[in-house]
């Protein structure tokens, strides 16, 4: 029964690593092919995020709908972190491409290490400092950060990249909070998002003074009549997203948290290999060589956390 319970912990989490992987190939893909502004993209990710989480929670478990107001403002400065998020994403895959967008979000996993250790106390050991490093350089060679013409020619994209880590670790972090006040992650993904969304619109209704945004009120329906544009973008809101933290939160049930995070980590993996069968986005050889410090710096720091939990229970024991 272990093993049966194990396996399916495993097969939930790659799952939930290939949906996860998709997110940027749709936008990519409605970038490339109808140049839609990434802001605009963005907001209405959140608001079918939102269209398909609200009638399954309705049905499937109405109480997940509520939640004690005092928990409110937090969730809405989750939203507005969720909004920033989401944006710089869509304007680094728009400038970067799938692949390379993708395994950027992952310098969040060294910044995490840093402020961890700085504001909560975890360890900074020999292999998290040499993992960070791993991380940092490999993210400086991804996105020829250390080439000037880079940040002459594609400056919003390197920015927007990094950026993006910044982000994630802060809705990582503020994903802990929610766990610790007791909040369902299905009833916090739900809030988040409809915050997320009410913010994406506001900043398109500045009339394209924020870069990527909509220029006029009309570009907020830029896919017009397209049915293969309304197609992939409600894909976009129903796959990745709900599939993705659908299947994460399974493997949650049977895994340790710490491995089921391991396995999801293949995620910029699965969408290289995405992106070169779908989009044909090929990584030059500099930027395949700093995926692959990259990630190993990422598995070197979750596989560090792995060995310490153990330590930590036996002394607290």
């Amino acid at each position: 029964m272990a093993m049966s319970r194990s396996a399916q912990g495993y097969t939930a989490a790659l799952v939930s690593a290939v949906f996860l992987s998709t997110t940027s190939i749709f936008i990519r893909y409605l970038v490339t092919n109808f140049d839609m502004p990434p802001l605009v993209l963005a907001f209405w990710r959140n608001v079918f995020v939102v269209a398909t989480l609200l009638p399954v929670m309705l049905v499937a478990s109405p109480r997940l709908l509520r939640v004690d107001r005092a928990h409110l403002p937090f969730l809405a400065l989750f939203g507005l972190m969720l909004a920033g998020f989401n944006g710089l994403w869509a304007i680094s895959v728009a400038n970067n491409g799938a692949a390379v967008a993708t395994v950027m979000v992952y310098c969040s996993v060294a910044y995490t290490a840093v402020l961890g250790w700085k504001f909560l106390g975890e360890s900074m050991g020999w292999m998290k400092i040499t993992a960070i490093a791993l991380c940092m350089g490999g993210c400086a060679l991804i996105s020829g950060a250390l080439q000037a013409a880079t940040w002459q020619v594609n400056l919003l994209g390197v920015v927007a990249g990094l950026l993006t880590g910044l982000c994630y670790t802060a809705y990582s972090l503020m994903g802990r909070v929610t766990s610790e006040r007791g909040i369902s992650p299905w009833t916090t993904l739900l809030y988040i998002f409809a915050f997320a969304g009410s913010f994406l619109f506001l900043i398109n209704m500045t009339g394209g003074s924020v870069p990527g945004s909509a220029v006029r009120a009309a570009d907020l329906f830029w896919l017009g009549d397209s049915v293969r544009g309304w197609t992939v973008m409600i894909l976009l809101g129903a796959i990745p997203t709900v599939g993705g933290y659908g299947f994460y939160n399974v493997s949650l049930t049977l895994l340790d948290a710490s491995i089921a995070n391991i396995i999801v980590s293949l995620e910029p993996a699965f969408t290289a290999v995405f992106a070169f069968l779908v989009l044909g986005e090929i990584l030059t050889p500099v930027q395949v060589l700093g995926s692959a410090l990259l990630l190993s710096g990422v598995a070197a720091i979750k596989l560090a956390d792995l060995r310490r939990a153990p330590v930590a229970a036996l002394q607290e024991a």
